[in-house]
């Protein structure tokens, strides 16, 4: 029997693990889920594949992922059984077949991250792993303002960070970048057809540092026409930023 393709939705709390890659000696997402797999699958090794690698610390809601399997489990039973072994720290939300030719990543169109800034005087226990807080009064008219001027597409080489390996180009359509209040402080939402190494997280920074008049309207300009690798605008902490959806052909980009 052909091994069947099957895309798979995941949510992880990524707190306790060493990011999404396996890497050696360390708790990985990728590895907790292919172990769960080698577990329900008949002792099939199966491998997955995800829509983009999440860091140490950053947490999922809408991280997308495929596998091959020959078990002939259906899309349900798949997600029962894969619940039933993962840590708590992992749910599989939704199971589907998928066509033999769908990538996670290569067959994705656009992708939204959020991140939660908290911003009272104390960050209650429940929300310290998921929020990050924020002790400075911010400007957020300067902050919707520099998203709007971040917006579009554009060179965002300022905004990102090296991973060893060099991009293809540091071009990218950033469809949305909102600043949003929220009853426990704010959301800042990044939509885009593909981010960098660190992109979402610089991106937050540079926010941050506009909100407390540390940086200009014309330093971010300067940015986007001058782009090079700095330390302008500094990574936001991880544990603030999830994975929130995925996208691929024939999804209305713009439906939420």
């Amino acid at each position: 029997m052909s091994p069947q393709r099957y895309r798979c939705t995941v949510a992880y709390d990524g707190t306790d693990f060493g990011g999404w890659q396996v890497q050696p000696n360390l708790r990985t997402v990728q590895a907790e889920i292919e172990t769960a797999l080698l577990k329900v699958g008949a002792g099939e090794t199966i491998r997955i594949h995800c829509s983009g690698r999440t860091d140490r610390g950053v947490h999922a809601r809408g991280q997308v992922c495929h596998f091959d399997a020959s078990r002939p489990y259906t899309s349900g039973k798949w997600q029962e059984a894969l619940n039933g072994v993962l840590p708590r720290d992992i749910c599989i939300l939704d199971v589907r077949p998928a066509v033999d030719n769908f990538h996670a990543r290569v067959s994705s169109v656009a992708k939204e991250y959020r991140y939660f800034l908290y911003l009272d005087a104390v960050l209650p226990p429940d929300l310290r792993r998921t929020w990050v807080r924020e002790r400075r009064q911010l400007d957020l008219d300067s902050m919707h303002a520099a998203a709007a001027l971040l917006q579009g597409e554009q060179d965002f080489l300022s905004f990102s960070s090296n991973r060893g390996v060099e991009e293809v180009t540091t071009v990218r359509n950033l469809m949305r970048l909102a600043v949003e209040e929220v009853p426990e402080g704010l959301c800042v939402r990044a939509r885009a057809d593909g981010f960098m190494y660190k992109m979402v997280r610089q991106l937050v920074g540079c926010l941050l540092r506009i909100g407390r008049a540390e940086m200009s309207l014309a330093d971010v300009q300067r940015l986007l026409e001058f782009p090079e690798r700095n330390h302008e605008a500094p990574s936001a902490p991880p544990q603030g930023l999830f994975l929130w959806k995925v996208w691929y052909a024939g999804e209305e980009v713009n439906n939420v």
